[in-house]
């Protein structure tokens, strides 16, 4: 790409032009004009020369595809930047992999009070087991240790950490040679996270929202809550956020509302709503998401940590203090706790009251058609990753193990989600799975279940406007005249519709349909690369060279 920029410090009006933008605006748009943080026009090339001389920067896209920018409507920000720049077993082959790894880490860390990791999956390595505490104190050698699992559900931690942590071996979760569960795992991670200092936490926030801004995402969910993080990291990163570029930091704290006072203690933090992860149950890989029926692979059906009662007070302390709501579910017995709950709430205050707030439920996996129904009647925001079907769905996935195939099937039904008009935004949760929004948007269209997955307009939209419409703003995420300029610059091939019906992709691909093309994400391909990255009109990223 190349630019001409006039003279002046901050450049007011920027035209782009000689490319392709996405936008319902106009289908077959190759050029758009921003003015300050808005977009002011988007239109077609022969137009744009009535621009070029009163604007301030002019970029020649050079055929590259403008979009709007992702929202990632899960993450973990903090935990993703100590993945990113630390200890990561996602890629650990087997036992031994992993454990040459912590000892490596450990050798790398000499000053960290406590060694901190992420990502260990048993169920993909041969031995079929984690490591033994035993195992783990010598590759740490002797030193403090937290270990999450793939899913931050479960964790694995050292003598040297639990011995750090009184009372621990007495708390709910407590197991004496294997993943730490519930309240113990709770308590080892807030004595774990409460060493690291605030250098180490800006260090890992930045890793984050940097890598982010790569990807060409523009606004972040952050999931925090007492049970995950604390209240100075959520505090922290807003204010690293609104005080550097890169993308936009919505805050959500995962803490029961009871009354007007917990509802102002949320705002005070500077979150957006008390959501997130407020976890009705665990998850499906830690055999701890909520079930109706026991685990294939377990004499079990999981936890429950929160009945329908508890959901619909906080739902009616939120909806009377005009706060969104939300909760954590994954399992059938969970979401069935959420539902009721809402509807407890919405028959009390009124349906339309409770649908107002956009309270929101975030994984939503094991969905029943009759939580679909409760979610579009009372306008329940489905918060989904489809990076957990990429990684765990299919006959041989780990769904399929944890369920039995016939109940894995029914997992992620995003195609029956968007029937019934419930709204979806899309998100990783990462470091559970990583940032990436087109690897989501592909995941999406290529869902493992087929009768499951949904066009690339559709997931797109879930992972750009879906976000924003999340945080009840429906201005945002898409590139309209008088919506914010957040987008990215992406070298992509050719464009075309792709939908799981034919015949709809067949007619959507005529030039005559209007319908904008996307990138061509079948399994396998490139995906797009990431340009330039624009948040409020303010370039937050741009790639060496480009």
């Amino acid at each position: 790409m190349s630019e001409r920029t006039t003279s002046g410090d901050e450049p007011r009006t920027v035209l782009l032009r000689g490319g392709e933008v996405y936008s319902p605006a106009d289908p077959f748009a190759t050029a758009m004009v921003t003015e300050g943080d808005r977009v002011a026009w988007v239109g077609s090339e022969g137009a744009a020369d009535s621009f070029a001389d009163g604007v301030d920067d002019v970029l020649d896209l050079e055929g590259a595809l403008v979009t709007p920018a992702f929202t990632d409507a899960h993450v973990h920000t903090t935990s993703t930047g100590l993945a990113l720049t630390g200890l990561d077993l996602s890629a650990a082959a087997d036992l031994g992999d992993a454990l040459a790894r912590v000892r490596a880490h450990a050798r790398a860390r000499p000053g960290d009070r406590v060694l901190l990791g992420h990502g260990w999956d048993a169920t993909g390595w041969p031995e079929r087991r984690p490591p033994s505490r035993a195992e783990l104190d010598a590759a740490a050698g002797g030193r403090p240790l937290y270990l999450t699992r793939i899913d931050v559900h479960s964790a694995l931690a050292t003598t040297a950490l639990l011995e750090a942590v009184p009372g621990v071996r007495e708390l709910a979760g407590f197991a004496a040679d294997g993943p730490l569960t519930a309240a113990a795992h709770h308590a080892v991670r807030a004595a774990a996270y409460a060493s690291v200092t605030p250098a180490q936490r800006a260090e890992a926030q930045r890793a984050t929202l940097r890598r982010a801004a790569e990807l060409g995402v523009g606004s972040l969910h952050e999931c925090a809550g007492p049970d995950i993080s604390s209240a100075e990291d959520l505090t922290a990163l807003l204010a690293l956020a609104a005080d550097e570029p890169g993308p936009r930091v919505f805050g959500y704290w995962a803490e029961a509302v009871t009354n007007a006072k917990d509802a102002r203690r949320v705002r005070e933090l500077g979150a957006v709503g008390a959501a997130g992860d407020l976890f009705a149950d665990g998850s499906l890989g830690s055999h701890t998401a909520h079930l109706h029926t026991p685990y294939a692979d377990a004499p079990h059906t999981g936890t429950a940590h929160l009945d329908a009662a508890a959901v619909a007070a906080h739902v009616t302390a939120c909806t009377e203090a005009g706060l969104q709501a939300g909760f954590h579910a994954i399992g059938d017995a969970a979401l069935t706790a959420v539902t009721d709950g809402v509807r407890t709430a919405a028959a009390r205050l009124g349906t339309e009251r409770v649908r107002a707030l956009r309270h929101r439920v975030e994984h939503a996996e094991m969905l029943t058609p009759g939580h679909i129904d409760a979610f579009a009647e009372l306008a329940l925001i489905a918060s989904v990753q489809p990076g957990f079907d990429a990684a765990w769905g299919g006959e041989e996935g780990m769904y399929a193990e944890r369920l039995g195939a016939e109940r894995a099937r029914t997992l992620n039904p995003f195609a029956d989600l968007l029937r019934a008009g419930v709204p979806l935004a899309f998100g990783s949760d990462s470091p559970v799975t990583p940032l990436g929004p087109w690897a989501a948007v592909r995941a999406a269209t290529f869902h493992r279940t087929p009768g499951h997955r949904v066009s690339a307009r559709a997931a797109f939209t879930a992972h750009t406007r879906g976000g924003w419409r999340a945080l009840g703003r429906d201005d945002a995420g898409v590139l309209v005249p008088g919506a914010p300029a957040d987008y990215a610059v992406w070298r992509a091939g050719e464009l075309l519709v792709q939908a799981p019906d034919t015949r709809v992709a067949n007619w959507s691909t005529d030039p005559r349909s209007g319908t904008p093309g996307l990138p061509d994400l079948t399994p396998g391909g490139q995906l797009p690369l990431c340009l330039r990255t624009v948040v409020g009109g303010r370039t937050v990223h741009e790639r060496p060279n480009e």
